[in-house]
């Protein structure tokens, strides 16, 4: 129930925040706190609220964000998992790889780098035929 409600907030706050309109409401915030500073004689309290605001939201924010990149990760895994999993010439091992020991996955990035420079060798050698 948790999940499904933070999952919810989640996505519609990412969605929100990452648009232009959202951009220039904060702009406008800080433009507004700015020329506040005079009223209140750039005292320590007008200063304390913009450095504690800015402080929660970025607070709030790192969370939302980390669930929307672990989510999107997870939805991009899950697809490429698929891809590999239906081409027959596809290493089937490879799916999940991202669970595996980081020792594991350097060592099929070098076999991948292997092949990447081999493939680049078989062209050069196609293109001056």
């Amino acid at each position: 129930m948790i999940n499904d409600v933070f999952r919810s907030v989640a996505k519609y706050i990412s969605r929100i925040t990452g648009t232009p309109k959202a951009f220039i409401f904060a702009l406008l915030l800080i433009i507004a706190w700015l020329t506040s500073g005079p009223t209140f004689h750039y005292s320590d309290t007008w200063q304390l609220v913009i450095n504690t605001t800015t402080t929660i939201i970025t607070f709030l924010m790192v969370f939302l964000i980390q669930n929307t990149q672990n989510r999107d990760a997870k939805a991009t895994q899950l697809k490429l998992d698929e891809i590999i999993h239906v081409m027959s010439k596809a290493r089937n091992s490879l799916v999940n790889i991202e669970e595996r020991e980081d020792e594991e996955l350097e060592k099929v990035a070098q076999e991948f780098k292997i092949i990447s420079d081999k493939g680049i060798k078989d062209e050069l050698k196609k293109a001056k035929l």
